[in-house]
């Protein structure tokens, strides 16, 4: 019988032991109702589950929690998406927060400590940030934007989305399908890595990525 003191979390991570210690962590105070270990099946589930909160890994195969969140916000749009992840640059943490419309982001080394109070703060309508990433937003509002470095150092959060898709096989039209982008729009975004990296083929873009660690290469 379901527990409805408890909230309803949908854990998405492409490791599947990793998933069995945060399901653990969570144990205490949420029900788990189903797992995903890749973008699609993360939206799939929240749109036919309808969990309370997710909590989704960024870095999966095929679209990737960004895109998943960003998704999810329209098939499921009463869900709370909490980002889990190993970045913990700017760039990730804005771009998750803004456009992917995500609630809250947690650095996965902050999990086993911050996870259950960042589920609760997502769920009750708050925004929760790790510890180790908080005085990143709070110098970027400050600032009153993206510092320079962070502007031109290396490519956007779309623009490793679809390095990493690339990365995986997908060819330009598959990557339009799977970030929900046009076609046209793909290509300026592989045309614009190939410049910005200095990328002059589709192998030196998924070497890029390989070494980036964008994709997993067991």
């Amino acid at each position: 019988m379901e527990d409805h003191g408890r909230i309803r979390v949908l854990l998405a991570d492409d490791h599947r032991i990793l998933r069995e210690a945060l399901r653990m962590v969570l144990a205490t105070e949420c029900e788990v109702i189903a797992e995903a270990s890749d973008g699609e099946q993360a939206v799939a589930t929240a749109a036919r589950l309808k969990p309370q909160v997710v909590v989704m890994d960024i870095g999966m195969p095929g679209i990737g929690g960004l895109a998943a969140a960003r998704r999810i916000a329209k098939a499921a749009p009463a869900c709370k998406v909490l980002m889990l992840s190993q970045y913990d640059d700017e760039e990730y943490v804005l771009e998750a927060l803004g456009d992917a419309g995500a609630a809250g982001y947690v650095v996965k080394t902050d999990a086993a400590a911050e996870l259950l109070s960042a589920v609760r703060a997502v769920h009750s309508g708050r925004r929760y940030l790790s510890p180790t990433i908080a005085p990143i937003v709070l110098a970027r509002l400050r600032n009153g934007g993206p510092s320079k470095a962070s502007r031109t150092a290396g490519p956007t959060c779309r623009e490793r989305e679809v390095l990493k898709l690339i990365g995986e096989g997908a060819t330009t039209k598959e990557v339009a399908q799977r970030l929900g982008i046009s076609v046209k729009t793909a290509q300026a975004h592989r045309d614009n890595l190939k410049q910005k990296l200095d990328l002059r083929s589709t192998a030196a873009m998924v070497r890029y990525a390989i070494k980036h660690k964008l994709i997993r290469v067991d």
